[in-house]
């Protein structure tokens, strides 16, 4: 969801190609081997996060857990102005004139007493990401894998920081990075305004990953095609959780007519097929979907 036109002047401006160590990606993928699919499984473990404003914990049914944390201050409205495609009497028939209810969210799982972060947030415009994680007592150095979505601003901004000397920084120093091939050549080649992209692919560059659609990653999450909102916009399984990143900016239009987008989708066509699919795939296999623009608290059925 493309909110902030890429401005990350303070960080562009200070760039240093300084790289951090990160974990081992053979490790993580032997883990996964170990990972079990969503049928079949043990009764979910029992939750322990400490209750936090702005978050939510959910067991899943392999054992591991996923926190849903907001991101953005305060409440959070998608105008209706968003959503060009549908006719004032659809609209108006949701009675929300203010706007549709989201929010800007990342979401982690805990699963073999390891973090996975799936996308990083707003970092610099207004991320609570951090405040968050330090509240449920989980240190960035240990997250060791990040998943994204996609590469717009409020996806990837919290990736990296403002350092003691003004340099761009990473914020999870140990952690592998895992982007889809076709959405990080596309940003890198084709996209507009992508010094942000750039800049902090490069920092990450020894911990970088990429993957194709179809893809099964570290710890059995598996990398599946949601392209329309980005050329290679991706969505992520973990047992039965679906973490659908941008497939919906206004829950309550689009959970009924998937067939409109939204005006940050950049091939609406494409975006309109995947979020039908997916939530077809979704309701026949009993998942939860947690989105980064749903409303609070993130997950959907």
């Amino acid at each position: 969801m493309k909110l902030f036109e890429n401005k990350f002047i303070p960080f562009i401006a200070a760039f240093a190609f300084a790289i951090a160590g990160c974990s081992d990606s053979k490790n993580s993928t032997k883990d996964s081997a170990e990972s079990k699919t969503a049928s079949g499984q043990e009764a979910p473990a029992k939750v322990e996060m400490p209750e936090v404003e702005g978050t939510k914990t959910i067991a899943l049914a392999n054992g591991a857990s996923v926190t849903w944390i907001q991101d953005n201050e305060g409440k959070k409205l998608m105008p209706r102005e968003l959503f060009s495609d549908a006719s004032d009497s659809l609209y108006e028939s949701l009675n929300m004139p203010a706007g549709l209810p989201a929010s800007v969210s990342t979401f982690l799982v805990k699963v073999d007493g390891k973090y996975i972060l799936f996308d990083a947030g707003l970092g610099a415009w207004g991320g609570q990401m951090m405040k968050r994680l330090a509240a449920l007592n989980v240190n960035p150095d240990s997250v060791g894998l990040v998943y994204l979505t996609h590469f717009h601003a409020d996806h990837i901004a919290g990736l990296v920081k403002n350092g003691d000397s003004g340099k761009m920084e990473k914020v999870f120093k140990n952690a592998a990075v895992y982007a889809g091939k076709v959405e990080y050549d596309a940003w890198m080649n084709d996209i507009p305004k992508n010094d942000l992209q750039k800049n902090i692919m490069a920092l990450y560059k020894d911990c970088l990953h990429l993957f194709a659609f179809g893809d099964s990653l570290p710890h059995g999450v598996l990398a599946m095609d949601a392209v329309g909102h980005t050329p290679g916009h991706t969505a992520f399984q973990i047992s039965n959780l679906l973490v659908i990143g941008d497939l919906m900016h206004g829950y309550a239009l689009q959970k009924f007519h998937p067939e409109i987008s939204s005006n940050y989708d950049m091939d609406k066509a494409k975006s309109a097929e995947s979020r039908k699919r997916i939530m077809q795939y979704a309701r026949e296999n009993k998942l939860l979907m947690a989105g980064m623009h749903l409303p609070p608290p993130g997950f959907a059925k």
